[in-house]
């Protein structure tokens, strides 16, 4: 594995993150499994949200994801670096929700209970709010790193311009500031390039790239010409599936997959290692359905693509919104 000190926090985290979305285990005991394993991979960065939830075998129950990797903490805390989120568990009605000073005190104690530790290392605002004034939110952030529930913050899901007015805010305010933003990259979604990157650099913030993968598009189980599988994800998205292989995008993907069997990799290793070839990116976020398929994801690290390559790869430019 290999390891990065995340934007300018102290912060040395592996290039590739383990996201519990937990989608593909079937139960607790298997999702934790998947966490110990991880780290046991050399993977020490686990992001997690308080919306996260695995879905149970008894009908309309979950567990909170946040639970599961609380188990894993008991013995192993000092071995990891965690996040959570906060901001998209609820709406905006008169319950609060959102990213409310009130809310964020609330959901923060919950979710280091459910954690069982005494400190978040990277909290994240799950997505911005556009009813509740930033100048709340910053402040009540920067209540949580002083009073040491949170190490740093961050944000996810947000435009470039929304990140540089909370920065300008923080400095505004002497507040503290974003260190980190996550959001969607990969050979399908190519949008950060435009006006997020050059922000980053300038501003030495860590970036986490999530669905490296385009949400199962540059797995290599899907191919132009022929249907997703029955009961697959894109199965279910069959118009949003054939748009996507009608373009730019069908070309990017059948030409990856050319790539891969080129350099003898598998797809899913090629596109986490051409987002990690970003200096910009400092972490590849990992949705592994499962043990199998996280252990491929390791394969990303270690290797680099040549110029001719990544000049074959990067040959279109394509932006598509796909979650």
């Amino acid at each position: 594995m290999q390891y990065i000190r995340l934007g300018h926090t102290d912060l040395n985290v592996s290039r590739i993150a383990l996201g519990l979305g937990f989608r593909g285990q079937s139960s607790e005991r298997e999702a934790q499994r998947t966490v110990e394993h991880a780290i046991d991979s050399g993977i020490n960065f686990i992001d997690c949200a308080n919306k996260y939830h695995l879905r149970s075998s008894a009908p309309d129950e979950s567990v909170r994801c946040e639970e599961i990797l609380g188990r894993v903490l008991a013995t192993r805390r000092d071995e990891v670096v965690i996040t959570s989120k906060v901001g998209a568990e609820a709406g905006h009605g008169l319950d609060g929700g959102g990213c409310t000073g009130n809310n964020i005190m609330q959901q923060i104690d919950h979710s280091l209970r459910c954690l069982g530790t005494d400190t978040i290392d990277l909290y994240l605002l799950h997505v911005f709010d556009p009813i509740t004034p930033l100048e709340e939110t910053l402040r009540t952030m920067d209540a949580l790193v002083k009073s040491g529930k949170v190490r740093y913050i961050g944000c996810c899901n947000y435009q470039a311009w929304q990140v540089c007015r909370a920065l300008w805010l923080a400095d505004r305010m002497d507040t503290t500031s974003f260190a980190c933003v996550q959001n969607n990259y990969s050979l399908l979604n190519r949008g950060l390039e435009r006006e997020m990157f050059p922000l980053v650099r300038d501003q030495r913030l860590g970036v986490m790239a999530f669905s490296p993968l385009a949400v199962g598009l540059l797995s290599g189980l899907y191919t132009a010409g022929n249907p997703p599988v029955d009961g697959s994800l894109w199965y279910e998205r069959r118009d949003e599936y054939d748009f996507v292989f009608r373009g730019d995008a069908g070309f990017i993907v059948e030409t990856a997959r050319t790539v891969a069997k080129q350099r003898g990799v598998t797809m899913p290793q090629l596109a986490i290692n051409w987002v990690l070839a970003h200096d910009e990116v400092s972490v590849a976020i990992s949705g592994s359905d499962s043990i199998k398929q996280l252990d491929d994801s390791l394969g990303a690290v270690g290797w680099e693509l040549s110029e001719e390559e990544l000049s074959t790869l990067n040959e279109r430019f394509v932006e598509l919104t796909i979650w």
